[in-house]
């Protein structure tokens, strides 16, 4: 098959790292797999950028612009939301053009028009679009939160300017995607399935055919035991490691203070924790008087790129936490998992979709942070062996598993 995946970005973004993974896995099972972005970072011969400079500028600017005006002039909510009024034309693309079956994934920010997809769609080819957030069963938000006006039709955004309007932005998009949708046979994938619950009560979704797939993760290439000194980074690996992470530590939706009142109780229930264990969070934080409220020993190592590292950093943990409030699936528990570490976390998403509660890590009662600390507790007391962790994220998440899921799909949809 020749497969073309259209994302917009090859390596920067969790979306794209995925896809991209995707597409080498699909490649090693023998497909002709190719991925066409909006900007390119690597030099695989496989990823062809379609816009220049200046023609991503012309795409980008204007949406962002339009949001911004209809946002009373507010930075703050600028990219909690996306409208798609404007994108390349890549249903023009030879790649696109040459395809058996094309793979939408992000494709936000300039790539892709509404219009730009029914253009797609019109080439009468098996359209397959991965959802990586809500924003395909949406108004304009790429996470709802509490929200539920996706249920209805949107408008009384809360990302806009007051939430005031019924006919605001969010309201105008959804009849664009609702006119789109109606128009066209996209064969949707969520890759949690939670995602894929919210689907079906989403105005838009609901009744659309979903399949659920998870992402890709490179877990082989995880290790359970560390192999490599770490002098970059203050840590003192004699303690019992626990592991945080996030791309922003304090986004309100990663639930930071959830997690540190969870590492409070640790103290405060044991003391002696303080003398074992050393919580090493990573990622950018834009307030880091947040964690000088946290009793346990710990450091913040920053923003990680290297990928090496951030495997040997998982390989040295005992456990892996997140207290995200939403997660669509939760890359840090997969790594950390792959790794050795138990994944202890809040349920409210895909996090369920990785942990089997006792067995393999546990959930936590949902906002509660006692509950939270207990199961760190438990997992730092009675870990689970390390080779079996490993084994079972790769058996979940291993990308030739997933590439397998989706050379199923594409052959379904090529032989209707």
């Amino acid at each position: 098959m020749k497969i073309a995946l259209i994302n917009t970005s090859d390596t920067l973004g969790g979306a794209a790292i995925v896809t991209y993974r995707l597409m080498e896995a699909l490649r090693n099972a023998g497909h002709d797999a190719r991925m066409v972005t909006f900007v390119k970072y690597g030099d695989s011969p496989h990823v062809m950028e379609s816009a220049t400079r200046s023609q991503r500028g012309n795409r980008f600017v204007p949406e962002r612009g339009w949001i911004f005006l209809h946002n009373g002039l507010n930075r703050e909510n600028l990219f909690k939301v996306s409208i798609a009024n404007t994108g390349m034309p890549l249903h023009r693309h030879p790649w696109i053009r040459e395809a058996d079956i094309i793979s939408l994934n992000w494709i936000n920010q300039g790539t892709l028009s509404i219009k730009g997809i029914e253009r797609i769609c019109a080439l009468g080819k098996p359209v397959v679009w991965t959802m990586h957030d809500m924003w395909c069963m949406t108004g304009a938000c790429h996470h709802a939160y509490e929200c539920t006006g996706y249920r209805d039709r949107c408008g009384n955004c809360q990302f806009f300017h007051g939430g005031s309007s019924g006919h605001d932005l969010s309201r105008s998009t959804w009849l664009r995607k609702k006119d789109l949708f109606d128009k066209t046979d996209i064969h949707f994938v969520a890759v949690s399935r939670w995602l894929a619950e919210k689907c079906r009560h989403s105005s838009l979704l609901a009744g659309k055919p979903i399949s659920v797939i998870p992402c890709a993760y490179p877990v082989e290439s995880y290790h359970t035991e560390p192999y490599v000194t770490m002098h970059s980074y203050d840590i003192d690996y004699s303690r019992d490691i626990i592991v945080m992470g996030a791309a922003r530590l304090d986004d309100p939706v990663k639930g930071l203070p959830y997690a540190i009142k969870a590492f409070n109780y640790v103290f405060d229930t044991n003391p002696s924790w303080a003398n074992r264990c050393l919580v090493v969070f990573f990622g950018n934080i834009r307030n880091p008087r947040l964690l000088n409220e946290m009793q346990l020993p710990f450091v913040h190592i920053g923003q990680v790129n290297d990928p090496k590292i951030l495997r040997e950093l998982y390989a040295r943990a005992k456990v892996v936490v997140s207290s995200s409030l939403y997660e669509t699936l939760g890359a840090t528990l997969i790594e950390g998992q792959a790794a050795g570490a138990v994944p202890v976390s809040f349920g409210e998403g895909g996090q369920t979709d990785i942990i089997e509660h006792g067995v393999n890590g546990y959930i936590a009662e949902y906002r509660n942070p006692e509950s939270l600390g207990r199961y760190i507790i438990k997992a730092l007391e009675q870990p689970f062996d390390r080779a079996f962790l490993h084994n079972e994220v790769t058996r979940h998440f291993g990308a030739e598993t997933i590439a397998a899921r989706y050379i199923d799909l594409f052959r379904s949809l090529l032989d209707r």
